[in-house]
């Protein structure tokens, strides 16, 4: 995948498990769960503080910026770690704490990856200041561009202060959504969009997403499948024909991921490997 993203990006392609699959079981992450605040409710996110599930939103605890220096202090010792990104298990941008731990980590740690992932609705506000963080890779949620397919997704926002809800709501995340990647890709930020594959929902749709972002300057995207909780708890998991079907379709426009293991919230190590996959075994110190 190395030949899409040209040479401005290949220092970044090369070395990030998340967006090389060749290096996918070679060299580690580290996720910090720095971020437990969200700002829009998607109908298939359920957060928790748990040991046990191994998927996005889920985390053992939250650390404090300081603390999560210190993790990356210990895993760095520990293994290949190449990349550190903050994940949430809320939304990174819409937590202050997210930026003081890249500016924390730009000093201790300058030679790592810093990655991110966001749901978009703050990018635009916030992509030159993540530039000016060092930040190089950031991931985007985007799960549909059509507001009467997005208000079946998500419940609500919360933007600037006020709630809203249905087809507005969705307006303005979608907007927000697209001039973020566009601005994150002018930043020099290597940018993929992740889209959560929803049987009946948008399952036709993401490869008009595809289409979009591509246009706005995103680099990969990484179709997942859905897993059926909360309001979706009633949807079926997309099986895997339907998932080798919209991927094929959308890799005719844009370069697609495939070895995404949905990891957690604070999951470190090489992905997918048990014996290397790590999350943190820690006594929670805040909820959200």
């Amino acid at each position: 995948m190395n030949e899409h993203n040209g040479s401005r990006f290949a220092h970044i392609t090369k070395a990030h498990p998340c967006f090389n699959e060749k290096m996918h079981d070679k060299v580690g992450r580290a996720h910090v769960p720095v971020a437990p605040k969200c700002n829009i409710y998607c109908n298939f996110c359920t957060r928790n503080i748990n040991d046990e599930e191994n998927r996005p939103g889920v985390t053992s605890c939250i650390m404090k910026p300081d603390d999560a220096i210190s993790h990356v202090d210990d895993v760095t010792a520990e293994g290949p770690i190449s990349v550190v990104g903050v994940a949430g298990p809320g939304d990174s941008l819409a937590n202050e704490e997210t930026f003081e731990f890249f500016e924390k980590l730009g000093k201790t740690h300058p030679d790592l990856i810093k990655c991110m992932s966001t749901n978009g609705l703050l990018l635009p506000k916030y992509a030159d200041r993540l530039a000016e963080l060092g930040v190089n890779s950031v991931t985007v949620t985007i799960n549909a561009v059509d507001p009467d397919i997005a208000m079946d997704i998500y419940s609500f926002i919360k933007y600037e202060g006020k709630v809203y809800k249905g087809y507005e709501a969705a307006e303005i995340l979608i907007k927000n959504q697209l001039d973020g990647v566009e601005k994150a890709a002018k930043n020099g930020m290597v940018v993929k969009v992740n889209s959560v594959l929803i049987p009946g929902l948008n399952d036709e749709h993401i490869v008009e997403i595809a289409k979009e972002v591509k246009k706005r300057g995103a680099s990969l995207m990484n179709v997942l499948p859905l897993i059926p909780l909360n309001k979706m708890k009633i949807y079926e998991r997309p099986g895997c024909s339907m998932m080798e079907k919209v991927r094929e379709e959308v890799e005719e426009i844009i370069p697609v991921f495939r070895a995404c293991t949905q990891c957690r919230a604070d999951a470190y190590g090489i992905p997918g490997k048990k014996s290397e996959d790590h999350h943190l075994g820690m006594t929670p110190q805040s909820h959200y």
